[in-house]
């Protein structure tokens, strides 16, 4: 007979958990209406034949609650950091003065806050259909064992209804996390 134990629950938590950081990193990289340098955090340049973050070739500031600036660390990496900025899907045209280069976030429309919200809502859904599948393969893999007769019926039941509670638990975290970016990108 199988015997779950707490590390068994543990191993399905911990997929669950992935599914909510990817979700976080997805917002991060959503441009609200104020600066956020994790804005930057998927855009890469070539240094020495290697692709680098930005964070890893330039100092990244926000010293208004519209701007930031990125001061390279070496001074020929203005115009590749340039191209890179422009060639993303940011939107932010970069205004260099040859020694920083400025990133200034305009207002966003209402109907881009909708567009954005649109996408958060993407996001959420992408993050519930991994935690559902975790979930799944979790079922899948006792009701194997099941008819194996390794394990009981009660036992499943027990462990179908445990392995439910955790799903409905980051399903509703990953809710929060969504309304809290929509409410975010509304703000006028």
């Amino acid at each position: 007979m199988i015997e779950l134990t707490q590390k068994d629950y543990d191993q399905v938590e911990e997929k669950m958990t992935k599914a909510i950081d990817n979700l976080r990193e997805n917002l991060n990289a959503i441009r609200a209406g104020r600066a956020n340098p994790h804005v930057l955090d998927k855009i890469t340049v070539e240094y020495y034949g290697s692709p680098s973050p930005l964070n890893a070739v330039a100092n990244i500031q926000v010293p208004e609650a519209r701007m930031i600036t990125l001061a390279p660390w070496d001074p020929s990496m203005l115009k590749e950091i340039e191209r890179a900025i422009q060639a993303s899907d940011l939107g932010i045209t970069p205004s260099n003065d040859g020694k920083i280069i400025r990133l200034v976030f305009p207002v966003l429309t209402e109907e881009r806050r909708k567009e954005l919200t649109k996408q958060v809502k993407v996001y959420g859904e992408e993050a519930k259909v991994v935690v559902r599948n975790n979930r799944r393969d979790f079922i899948d893999k006792m009701r194997a064992a099941n008819k194996k007769k390794e394990l009981t019926e009660d036992s499943l039941k027990e462990y179908e209804e445990k392995v439910q509670k955790i799903t409905d638990k980051f399903t509703k975290e990953i809710d929060g996390i969504c309304e809290k970016k929509n409410a975010e990108l509304m703000e006028i």
